[in-house]
Protein backbone atom coordinates (compact mmCIF):
# COMPACT_ATOMS: atom_id res chain seq x y z
CA UNK A 1 0.00 0.00 0.00
CA UNK A 2 1.47 3.43 -1.11
CA UNK A 3 1.51 6.25 1.18
CA UNK A 4 -1.63 8.17 1.86
CA UNK A 5 -0.26 11.76 1.64
CA UNK A 6 1.25 10.44 -2.10
CA UNK A 7 -2.18 8.92 -3.03
CA UNK A 8 -3.93 12.13 -1.95
CA UNK A 9 -0.75 14.41 -3.66
CA UNK A 10 -1.82 12.65 -6.77
CA UNK A 11 -5.49 13.80 -6.56
CA UNK A 12 -4.82 17.07 -5.41
CA UNK A 13 -2.55 17.04 -8.92
CA UNK A 14 -5.78 16.04 -10.91
CA UNK A 15 -7.98 18.36 -9.43
CA UNK A 16 -5.48 21.00 -10.58
CA UNK A 17 -4.66 19.46 -14.26
CA UNK A 18 -8.47 19.70 -14.99
CA UNK A 19 -8.78 23.63 -13.41
CA UNK A 20 -6.14 25.18 -15.17
CA UNK A 21 -6.18 22.76 -18.96
CA UNK A 22 -7.79 25.33 -20.72
CA UNK A 23 -5.51 28.59 -19.49
CA UNK A 24 -2.28 26.04 -20.22
CA UNK A 25 -3.53 25.36 -23.50
CA UNK A 26 -4.38 28.64 -24.83
CA UNK A 27 -0.91 30.07 -23.45
CA UNK A 28 0.90 27.25 -25.22
CA UNK A 29 -0.74 28.38 -28.24
CA UNK A 30 0.54 32.10 -27.61
CA UNK A 31 3.41 30.81 -27.71
CA UNK A 32 3.55 28.74 -30.70
CA UNK A 33 2.28 31.76 -32.54
CA UNK A 34 4.83 34.56 -31.57
CA UNK A 35 6.33 36.20 -33.68
CA UNK A 36 9.60 37.35 -32.23
CA UNK A 37 11.63 35.97 -29.01
CA UNK A 38 10.48 39.20 -26.23
CA UNK A 39 7.14 38.49 -27.06
CA UNK A 40 7.41 34.63 -26.43
CA UNK A 41 9.30 35.37 -23.22
CA UNK A 42 6.70 37.91 -21.76
CA UNK A 43 3.98 34.64 -22.65
CA UNK A 44 6.07 32.06 -21.03
CA UNK A 45 5.92 33.81 -17.82
CA UNK A 46 2.41 34.03 -18.00
CA UNK A 47 3.05 29.98 -18.26
CA UNK A 48 5.26 29.94 -14.97
CA UNK A 49 2.25 31.63 -12.86
CA UNK A 50 -0.03 28.83 -13.01
CA UNK A 51 1.04 26.10 -10.70
CA UNK A 52 3.42 23.41 -11.71
CA UNK A 53 1.34 21.00 -10.45
CA UNK A 54 -1.18 21.63 -12.90
CA UNK A 55 0.70 20.42 -15.85
CA UNK A 56 -0.13 16.72 -16.99
CA UNK A 57 3.59 15.16 -16.94
CA UNK A 58 3.60 15.76 -12.98
CA UNK A 59 0.90 12.45 -12.91
CA UNK A 60 2.06 9.70 -11.77
CA UNK A 61 -0.38 6.76 -12.93
CA UNK A 62 -1.12 4.73 -9.80
CA UNK A 63 -2.76 1.07 -8.99
CA UNK A 64 -6.49 1.97 -8.19
CA UNK A 65 -6.61 -0.54 -5.46
CA UNK A 66 -2.85 -0.53 -3.74
CA UNK A 67 -2.01 3.03 -4.56
CA UNK A 68 1.20 1.75 -6.06
CA UNK A 69 2.69 3.71 -8.80
CA UNK A 70 5.65 1.41 -9.94
CA UNK A 71 4.91 -1.82 -11.86
CA UNK A 72 1.94 -0.12 -13.05
CA UNK A 73 -0.40 -2.18 -16.38
CA UNK A 74 -2.10 0.41 -18.25
CA UNK A 75 -4.53 -2.22 -19.30
CA UNK A 76 -5.91 -2.77 -16.03
CA UNK A 77 -5.29 -0.55 -13.94
CA UNK A 78 -3.08 -2.04 -11.29
CA UNK A 79 0.32 -3.19 -10.20
CA UNK A 80 1.71 -6.08 -10.79
CA UNK A 81 1.66 -7.38 -7.59
CA UNK A 82 -2.28 -6.93 -7.12
CA UNK A 83 -2.32 -8.14 -10.59
CA UNK A 84 -0.33 -11.44 -9.74
CA UNK A 85 -2.67 -12.00 -6.79
CA UNK A 86 -5.82 -11.72 -8.63
CA UNK A 87 -4.27 -13.75 -11.15
CA UNK A 88 -3.40 -16.66 -8.68
CA UNK A 89 -7.49 -16.30 -7.79
CA UNK A 90 -8.66 -16.47 -10.68
CA UNK A 91 -10.55 -12.36 -10.56
CA UNK A 92 -8.86 -11.41 -13.81
CA UNK A 93 -10.32 -13.37 -17.18
CA UNK A 94 -8.52 -14.58 -19.80
CA UNK A 95 -5.04 -14.27 -17.50
CA UNK A 96 -3.55 -17.49 -16.50
CA UNK A 97 -0.49 -17.26 -14.32
CA UNK A 98 2.51 -19.38 -15.80
CA UNK A 99 4.51 -22.32 -14.15
CA UNK A 100 7.20 -24.07 -15.36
Amino acid sequence: MAKKSMIQRDIKRKKLINKHIKKRTIIKNKIKQAHNFEEQLTVQKALQKIPRNSSPTRLRNRCWLSGRSRGYYRIFGLSRHVIREMGHECLIPGLQKSSW
